[in-house]
């Protein structure tokens, strides 16, 4: 488990210290949000299309236990091994059991959020099996060491010219170059090394279908289809969650899915696994837990376990495009992962569901809507009845509560705050050590009147 030094407002400070590179995130997340809209809106039934993927989510969620009976007795039929994991130490040592089974010390990974939350890989790297992630922003990361920023576009948050020597350094590419396609053609050459050499491939899965027991995995690269071609051992690693009841439901989920990821209208690859590809080779499934029953159990939050991996909530989300997927310290930032974040260990992430402005609108862009405000909201409460709110959080809420509860107060500390901004000049306010908002915002031009006076004088 990774250790959190710092609470998310911290490391937020620190991405926002670099004021060209956040704002550069910043645009670069809107551009996709606003190229999700646009697709969106070629579709005159979006919104049936959103409320019929909530319904089956609903619905599976609801038979979780008898759908994955279902999955798994299919899936055996087509020669599928399925495998069950409680959490990911087990899920872990499963995999590993695999790849030692067939001597494998090498192996190709396509992108898999699932392995990035369990840690595989430096897991199976402490086994002697060398580890290679195949998606070109997780292969950026990987060999930055360090984690995907974003569930979708793992690599966002790092630049061209940095990429380009990245690549100078690790695969002798031109110094200096930075034109993409140069770099995509030299990341290429060197991947299909990997993947001629690879003896077992891993995928995530997207979708398990309960009815014919395969599973469907969405890539725009192909390396997910290369990467279990070649090898004679695929193993694909899935949370229970992303069981869906029939094949007919498919289709509404891969409408959603790519529109609300990347503003395409469907993925360059949805790839559908039914078995081993012949007498010769293996498919394993591997369901993990890892805490997703806990959050099933649960009133509040059980309806994070909706969520189909899109990332539309982190790219329209201000907080964390303005801060950026690693100060989170989660495998899933954002919204999303503000609330997962808790539920596997809240006074680890105790800060995340106050990084948030209450908004709405990652619960706008939500293809299977998911009530992510309301929830963070919730998780707020629980962290205060958890006593885990830091001390100045707690000293303000109460001088807050106190204020808001009684009116002779509440006019009294509008009268002073009105005064205090009239007179105090705009470069002091905005100091930091008076008012750590100053930094990132301007405050408003205080006005002369209050809303009580002012509408006492319209009734006049």
């Amino acid at each position: 488990m990774v250790t959190v030094s710092k609470p998310h407002p911290e490391e937020a400070s620190e991405f926002i210290a670099n004021g060209e590179r956040a704002h550069w995130h910043d645009q670069t997340l809107w551009f996709v949000r606003t190229k999700r809209d646009r697709a969106a809106s070629t579709v005159p039934e979006w919104e049936e299309l959103r409320e019929s993927a909530s319904r089956i989510k609903q619905y599976t969620l609801a038979h979780l236990a008898e759908l994955l009976e279902q999955f798994e007795a299919n899936a055996q039929k087509h020669g599928v091994q399925v495998h069950w994991a409680r959490d990911a130490a087990e899920h872990n040592e499963i995999v590993l059991s695999i790849l030692q089974k067939h001597h494998v010390t090498k192996l190709v990974k396509s992108k898999s959020m699932l392995t990035e939350e369990c840690h595989l890989n430096p897991f199976l790297t402490r086994h002697g099996v060398e580890v290679v992630d195949t998606d070109l922003g997780e292969w950026i990361v990987q060999l930055r060491d360090e984690p995907p920023s974003h569930i979708v576009m793992p690599a966002i948050h790092t630049k061209r010219e940095e990429i380009g020597e990245l690549f100078h350094k690790h695969i002798g590419t031109e110094k200096g170059a930075t034109d993409p396609n140069y770099l995509a053609e030299a990341a290429r050459n060197e991947l299909r090394k990997k993947f001629l050499g690879a003896q077992a491939g891993i995928t995530g899965v997207n979708f398990a279908i309960a009815e014919t027991g395969g599973i469907v995995v969405c890539t725009n690269e192909g390396n997910a289809d290369l990467g279990v071609s070649l090898p004679p051992v695929h193993i694909a690693c899935m949370g229970i969650e992303k069981l869906i009841p029939r094949a007919a439901d498919l289709g509404v989920f891969l409408r959603l899915l790519a529109r609300s990821a990347t503003g395409q209208p469907i993925t360059s690859y949805s790839s559908h696994f039914h078995g081993p590809r012949d007498s010769q080779s293996e498919m394993h499934i591997v369901l993990v837990d890892n805490g997703r029953s806990d959050l099933l159990a649960s009133d509040d939050f059980r309806r994070s376990l909706n969520c189909i991996r899109c990332g539309a909530c982190m790219n329209t989300c201000p907080v964390y495009r303005r801060s950026g997927g690693h100060s989170y310290h989660n495998t899933i930032p954002g919204p999303i992962g503000s609330i997962l974040a808790p539920a596997m260990d809240a006074s680890q992430h105790a800060s995340l569901p106050f990084a948030c402005s209450l908004c709405g609108s990652c619960t706008e862009v939500c293809p299977v809507k998911i009530d992510l405000h309301l929830q963070l909201y919730t998780w707020r409460n629980k962290l205060a009845l958890k006593d885990l709110l830091p001390p100045s959080k707690r000293m303000m809420m109460t001088a807050a509560k106190a204020v808001l509860s009684n009116l002779w107060l509440y006019k009294l500390a509008g009268a002073v705050g009105r005064f205090a901004l009239r007179i105090t000049p705009s470069f002091l306010v905005n100091q930091p050590w008076l008012n750590a908002w100053g930094k990132q915002r301007d405050l408003p031009s205080p006005p002369k009147k209050s809303f009580r006076q002012m509408w006492n004088q319209r009734k006049k």
